[in-house]
This record gives structure tokens, C-alpha cells and sequence, in this order.
């Protein structure tokens, strides 16, 4: 019993000690810390003194993402397509290289990679959502109509999507889903303020 009794104290201390451990020193976590606290020259110091062979797809999405905060999508383009290189899967890169497409006015080149990403990640929303965009840019309103709600289903409480549907109902000349959607979108703007 008196045993027993030890091996628990010493579990214990054990777990006491954890408590004050020293804080993470993990680059990657750094990195996701000073990324969120909006520190970005830290996190790119920090991201760009890993070891290429060390570096992962998250670390050089961030990095893209890092350089389009300061506005450099050529950059940002070559950081998403070297996170491609460690991972042909990786969802986010291509829908990040989506998005400089279609800022850059290429709505057809970031379906291409919106398609990549969803079909990488089913469920994700945003991608469905900015292809929509993008084929509303084209002015295809039906396969904006799909991809819309593909983006709703997905991600129901977004009231953006419910925006963009109405209008390429709208455009389709469908008033009453128009309508059906937008005060869908009137209802969710209206319960979160």
C-alpha cells in the first residue's frame, strides 16, 4: 500500500513539474503564435530560419500568406507552389494560389485551382464560396448558382454565401429564390449583431 502510495505522489510530481515547464520553444508553434498575434516579421524571421529540408506545406503556406499581407503575390505564389512541392494535397495552397488569380483578374486559372482544392478537401467551404465568386466574374451564373451552394451546404451560417446566391438567382431571372435567399442573408446578419 505504502507503495502504491509513492508511485501516485511521484505521478503526481510528475505532472506538477509539466505545470511549469519551460514555455514551447517548437518553431512551428512559435510561428503559429506570432502568426496569430499578427506579428509577421517575427513569424517570417522565424519562418525562414527553418531549414528548408525541416520546412512543412503549413510553413510555407504561412510564408505566402506573410507576403501577401505585404503585397507581394509573386512571392506569395512561389512560397504556396513550394508547399505543393512537399505536398501535392495540400487544400490550402491551392486555394490560396486561387485567390491570386482571381485578384488578379484570372477567374478561370482559380477555378482550376479552387476545383484542386476541393478535391483535396471535400468540405471546404471557402473554395466552393470563391469559385462561385469567380464564375459570377464570368458571368456563368448557373455554375455559380451550383458552387454557392456547395459553399452553403458546407458552411451554413456564413451570410456571404446566402448574398452571392441571391444575386446569381437574380441574374438567372429566379426572383423568388432571389428574394428567399437574401432574406436568408437579412436573418443571419441580423442574429449576430
Amino acid at each position: 500500500m505504502r507503495r502504491i502510495i509513492l508511485i501516485i505522489l511521484s505521478i503526481c510530481a510528475l505532472g506538477i513539474q509539466n505545470v511549469f515547464a519551460e514555455p514551447e520553444t517548437d518553431p512551428a508553434l512559435q510561428v503559429n503564435t506570432l502568426y496569430a498575434a499578427n506579428k509577421l516579421d517575427d513569424a517570417y524571421k522565424l519562418l525562414v530560419s527553418i531549414p528548408e529540408e525541416e520546412k512543412t506545406p503549413q510553413h510555407y503556406i504561412l510564408l505566402g500568406n506573410i507576403l501577401m499581407d505585404k503585397n507581394s503575390p509573386d512571392e506569395a505564389m512561389f512560397m504556396y507552389k513550394s508547399a505543393l512541392d512537399k505536398d501535392i494535397k495540400s487544400y490550402k495552397a491551392y486555394y490560396n494560389i486561387g485567390n491570386i488569380h482571381l485578384n488578379a483578374g484570372r477567374p478561370n486559372m482559380a477555378i482550376d485551382n479552387y476545383k484542386l482544392a476541393i478535391k483535396y478537401k471535400r468540405d471546404f467551404a471557402p473554395a466552393y464560396y470563391n469559385m462561385g465568386c469567380a464564375y459570377l466574374k464570368l458571368q456563368d451564373y448557373k455554375k455559380a448558382k451550383s458552387a454557392l451552394n456547395n459553399a452553403i451546404y458546407n458552411s451554413p451560417n456564413n451570410a456571404d454565401y446566402y448574398y452571392n446566391l441571391a444575386y446569381a438567382y437574380k441574374a438567372l431571372g429566379k426572383e423568388k429564390d432571389a428574394k428567399y435567399y437574401l432574406d436568408y442573408y437579412n436573418k443571419i446578419i441580423q442574429n449576430n449583431y
